[in-house]
């Protein structure tokens, strides 16, 4: 027989909470003690509040109607006591009323009213079912053309009512207007941005038409932006507005004609030159062909490896841009763009801006530096790497010729060459303002010989070139008789007295090729007279040739000398102005009737060396003024009563032969060169 043990679980009671332990004031509030496993069994029932018992309560459920100051912990007691639980107290929820679309609206729109009801994070769980705000049945309220509403949950159970909201009605159909950011014309190249403007809530999108209303672009913004790629960009533009499900469209706004005109480019200038010199001042400017009154504004870049300058160069806006005193860093590329409200021009071409070192200007001669009486020449002053924007300005022996004026060009013509013209001579160019000077150029001596000179220049050996190591004496001889003449050269750009000077003549025991250069007989009053180059060759070879220029009609023997034997050479070929013209064994070249074509630079070349270069002037024969006299007395011995005609003869003859005091007289001439 089997023996049954019982074990006896004691019933507990617990508390349940209608509609939840979290209720809002006004609301009804049921408590339940329920004994679980309590059979059914008549239990007698106690209510606690915070501990305290609740007096009158002996029913298994317990009802606060009217919730106000109830909240606590509560439990109860059949056969034990419960476990207690909170019951916690808050304001009724808030309503909040929502219109859809934003007031104010259209005749014909569709409009949604929502009541939204607050809800609360740990509301979640209320007697196994999820709760919230969609549980509130919305109760509409309107009064005056203003709405309202709240939430309610049961007759005791509602939200506060929410704030009015005002519905406005337009019967009028909204229109927008249309606008474009380009002032005039829209330019090639450019974006154009389209303003759809309406004074109306947000929510709204936006319809786009170009050309026609066939074909729409839509946008959430009220602006469109349009790139101007070419002129057929142009033409008409509309736009509307529209909001909802189904779309509420506004009308249309007035058509917008854009023009387009071909973008100008802008073309930037350099002054004085886009090769400068440090120092210098440069202006750039920037050129737009633009026939409309419009102001434009510009933008200047440059590609250059400063930045701090390439930044300040983008912030500048004026039409030029200057730079005083130039520096190295200022080298670069530079380009400009004009602005014209929103659209901008086409970009200029890059202009390169290159800064050299400090200028240096250079003098050349043409067609030589010798010359005589009469001639004309002309002295070329250039700026090296330069050729736009200079005047120019001459000095002879260092002092500034009062003919050269500011405004003359690189060029200084004598004609006729006469002899107080004989110096040396310098230039120096200027451009700009405030001025920028260049360099003093090298020096170029012109040495004028005169057609029949009272003071002549003797030297003995009778030639140019000389070797080195030899002797030479050179003399001032003076027709007059007259004293106080002095031989001067002009050495490595460097005049003086000749180093061993008595009396007039100068004598150098033995040459150095440092005593080349040009020598001539100067007067106390500083008259020049008779110049003539002597070069110094340390070499085995010199060309024996006069020294003085040659008579047109005379015969002209040219030798190549040796040093060793101090004679002619059996065997030489001789160039002028670089090109063979004689091959001779006999080691001399003649010219048996000499003319002006036959000046030039000579030189000779054996096969124990070559010679310096020497220049042999030509000169016109002076005798044709001697020989009408000549005849003329002649005339007058055999016939005495020609005396008159004579006399005719003779004045005609002066008048058409200038004398050499009247050539003295005539004027400088300067050239401009371009």
């Amino acid at each position: 027989m089997r023996e049954y043990k019982w074990w006896t679980v004691e019933a507990k009671p617990v508390v349940k909470v209608t509609p939840d332990q979290r209720v809002f004031r006004g609301e009804t509030v049921t408590l339940t003690c329920d004994i679980q496993r309590g059979r059914n069994i008549q239990w007698t029932y106690s209510w606690f509040k915070d501990g305290q018992a609740i007096p009158d309560t002996t029913e298994r459920v317990y009802t606060i109607t009217s919730v106000s100051d109830n909240s606590g912990e509560y439990s109860c007691e059949a056969k034990s006591i419960s476990d207690a639980v909170t019951l916690t107290l808050s304001d009724s929820p808030r309503s909040t009323l929502t219109v859809t679309p934003d007031s104010p609206v259209f005749t014909g729109e569709t409009v949604d009213l929502t009541c939204v009801i607050e809800s609360y994070s740990d509301w979640r769980w209320r007697n196994d079912r999820i709760y919230g705000w969609t549980d509130w049945t919305p109760d509409w309220r309107y009064e005056c053309g203003e709405y309202r509403c709240r939430g309610e949950r049961s007759a005791s159970q509602r939200s506060d009512i929410s704030a009015a909201v005002t519905l406005t009605v337009s019967d009028l159909k909204p229109k927008p207007e249309l606008t474009s950011d380009a002032a005039g014309a829209a330019l090639t190249g450019n974006t154009v941005t389209l303003s759809c403007r309406m004074n109306l809530s947000p929510g709204w999108d936006f319809y786009w038409y170009t050309h026609t209303l066939n074909s729409e672009t839509k946008t959430e913004t009220n602006y469109y932006r349009v790139k101007i790629d070419s002129v057929s960009d142009g033409g008409q533009y509309w736009c509307r507005a529209g909001r909802g499900e189904p779309v509420y469209y506004t009308q249309y706004s007035d058509a917008l004609w854009v023009n387009v005109t071909v973008s100008p480019k802008a073309v930037v200038t350099v002054r004085p030159d886009e090769r400068v010199f440090r120092g210098e001042t440069v202006t750039l400017r920037c050129d737009i062909k633009w026939g409309g009154d419009t102001e434009w504004t510009y933008r200047w870049e440059t590609e250059g490896t400063n930045y701090q300058y390439t930044n300040s160069v983008s912030r500048i806006s004026t039409q030029e841009l200057n730079i005083r005193s130039v520096k190295d860093f200022h080298s670069g590329k530079y380009t400009c763009t004009g602005q014209m409200g929103t659209q901008s021009s086409q970009r200029s071409d890059a202009v390169t801006l290159t800064v050299s070192a400090e200028a240096q200007a250079a003098v050349r001669v043409s067609p030589q530096p010798w010359l005589t009486e009469g001639d004309s020449v002309t002295l070329i002053c250039e700026v090296t790497g330069s050729s736009t924007g200079w005047t120019f300005s001459w000095f002879r022996d260092d002092d500034h010729l009062s003919d050269s004026s500011r405004g003359a060009g690189g060029s200084y013509t004598l004609s006729p060459a006469a002899l107080q013209h004989t110096g040396v001579y310098t230039c120096r160019a200027e451009r700009g303002r405030p001025a920028y000077y260049t360099k003093y150029s090298n020096t170029q001596p012109l040495w004028i010989t005169g057609v029949s000179a009272s003071v002549s220049l003797v030297v003995s050996p009778s030639r140019s070139q000389h070797f080195s190591s030899d002797s030479l004496s050179l003399s001032c001889e003076d027709q007059s008789n007259s004293t106080g003449w002095t031989v001067r050269r002009y050495t490595d750009r460097n005049t003086e007295d000749c180093s061993k000077l008595t009396g007039s003549t100068c004598r150098i025991d033995s040459l150095n090729t440092s005593d080349a250069g040009v020598y001539w007989c100067q007067s106390e009053s500083g008259e020049k007279h008779h110049p003539l180059n002597i070069t110094v060759h340390d070499g085995d070879v010199i060309l024996l040739s006069s020294v003085d220029p040659v008579i047109e009609g005379d015969t002209l023997t040219l030798h190549c000398l040796h040093r060793s034997t101090n004679s002619s050479i059996l065997r030489a070929d001789f160039y002028k102005d670089g090109s063979l013209v004689q091959n001779q064994t006999t080691g001399e070249m003649n010219i048996a009737t000499v003319s002006k074509s036959h000046e030039g630079l000579y030189y000779c070349k054996t096969e124990r060396g070559q010679s310096l270069h020497s220049w042999i002037s030509v000169r016109v024969s002076g005798s044709g003024q001697i020989s009408v006299f000549n005849i003329l007395s002649s005339l007058l011995a055999a016939c005495p009563y020609l005396l008159a005609t004579v006399v005719l003869l003779f004045k005609c003859y002066r008048a058409r032969v200038p004398s050499a005091e009247d050539q003295s007289q005539y004027a400088v001439r300067e050239e401009t060169s371009t």
